[in-house]
């Protein structure tokens, strides 16, 4: 607005010395993290940025760019939202655990807890059950803690003990709890009833006429169960309903729900991981969804890496999970924002007053 005073750049000394110990904290936790993951006989991966394809999830947008090849023609490539199907590839070729810091990109994305440049902690086992992943994460969140020396993490008025014993809830059992909703009875087949959910959540949330299943369930997910989660201590809430499996396996006893799970801590989501799907024609229908389901909302959508579905069919079990690094950072460190804790902004960004 006229006449307010102008925010001071990012590398201001004045701005600098205020951030100087979130940068610090940074620091001490990715030295603890890589201490943790070498104790266990992980191998620190380098994955190439550059990408056919990015992700094929609905609602992920990426950079895109071009390569200008030595004979003038020009190739589409985009910039990873994850690391994922690279990782993935090296699992493929026999590499038994995994980790990689890496930087990722989204469009769309700016916020307290979004930037559209952030790094991303992800990390894989092969033949690991997804509860050994979900060990994995509790175990590097506390790690984060003792690296700061924080006891308390707070985020918006919520706190939460990271040493104390996480909370375990199933999606099914939270939307009862929180919602009043039986999902699981909205699910057959594996596939969304959009007609059930949207009768169930009639009254709990705005229900628009073109809003598919998952729609319904981000909505009800986001304003009533996810604002409850990691309150006083960590919450995994795991079983994600099997339309929302993205690359995760069905759970084989009850195709209703996959074998997904999300760590929250003060309402904040830090973590997704998954019991890794191995069917790449599954694989593969899945995507082909997602990206017609794109074209519909966004009138994109992003090429399939034929490369990566190869892999798929070829990967051992295993399990893998994608860390915000920066928000668990912002935690560990008692910032209140994520731009806090990043040494730069993204390019032509402003880092907010703090």
């Amino acid at each position: 607005m006229a006449g307010d005073k102008p925010i001071s750049p990012f590398w201001s000394p004045s701005r600098h010395v205020d951030r100087r110990p979130f940068l610090q904290a940074r620091g001490a936790i990715a030295a603890a993290v890589r201490g943790f993951f070498a104790e266990q006989g992980f191998v620190e991966v380098e994955t190439s940025v550059l990408q056919v394809s990015p992700g094929n999830e609905t609602h992920l947008h990426a950079p895109r760019t071009e390569l200008l090849r030595p004979d003038g023609s020009r190739a589409t490539r985009y910039l990873r939202t994850s690391p994922e199907f690279a990782c993935k590839k090296l699992l493929a070729a026999g590499e038994p655990k995994i980790f990689e810091l890496a930087r990722v990109f989204r469009d769309r994305e700016r916020g307290d807890l979004h930037l559209p440049e952030f790094t991303m902690l992800e990390w894989y086992r092969a033949g690991a059950p997804y509860d050994a992943i979900m060990a994995d994460c509790i175990v590097v969140i506390a790690h984060a803690a003792q690296a700061t020396g924080i006891g308390t993490f707070s985020f918006r008025g919520r706190t939460a003990d990271p040493f104390a014993e996480p909370e375990l809830l199933t999606v099914g059992y939270a939307f009862e709890q929180f919602a009043g909703i039986d999902l699981l009875a909205t699910i057959h087949g594996g596939e969304g009833d959009r007609a059930a959910l949207a009768a169930a959540a009639a009254g709990k949330v705005r229900v628009a006429d073109d809003d598919t299943w998952s729609d319904i369930f981000s909505k009800v997910l986001v304003e009533h169960v996810e604002p409850r989660l990691g309150q006083g201590r960590l919450t995994i809430l795991f079983e994600y309903p099997s339309p929302e499996a993205a690359l995760a396996r069905v759970k084989a006893d009850d195709p209703r729900v996959a074998e997904r799970f999300e760590v929250y801590a003060c309402g904040v989501e830090l973590a997704n991981g998954f019991g890794e799907l191995t069917d790449a024609p599954e694989q593969r229908r899945r995507f082909a969804a997602a990206m017609e389901e794109k074209q519909r909302r966004y009138g994109e959508a992003y090429p399939l890496d034929e490369d990566f579905l190869a892999a798929v069919g070829e990967m051992p079990e295993a399990s893998g999970v994608a860390l915000g690094f920066d928000r668990l950072v912002m935690l560990a460190s008692g910032a209140s924002r994520i731009d806090q804790v990043v040494w730069t902004p993204p390019a032509n960004e402003t880092l907010s007053e703090i």
